[in-house]
């Protein structure tokens, strides 16, 4: 099974690669799947790749849906 998780493009680097914030944490992965990003465009992250470009209100309820599945093996 592979997993991505959204992530917000900070910053634009040199030779297809990109700054990305996934809740709070920033990585740098590269872009070079994706033509024409901008900074503040959410994309969908597997092993520091981008893989799509999503809409920013679905990448929020999945990262929303993805803090409550950690947070359900806590509770008492």
């Amino acid at each position: 099974m592979c997993l991505s998780v959204p992530a917000k493009i900070s910053k634009i680097l040199p030779d297809d690669m990109a700054i990305v914030s996934i809740d709070g944490v920033s990585l740098e992965i590269s872009i070079a799947l994706i033509d024409e990003l901008d900074v503040g465009d959410s994309v969908l992250v597997h092993v520091g790749y981008a893989l799509s470009k999503i809409d920013p209100t679905e990448a929020k309820r999945t990262l929303q849906l993805l803090q409550e599945l950690g947070s359900a093996g806590q509770e008492p």
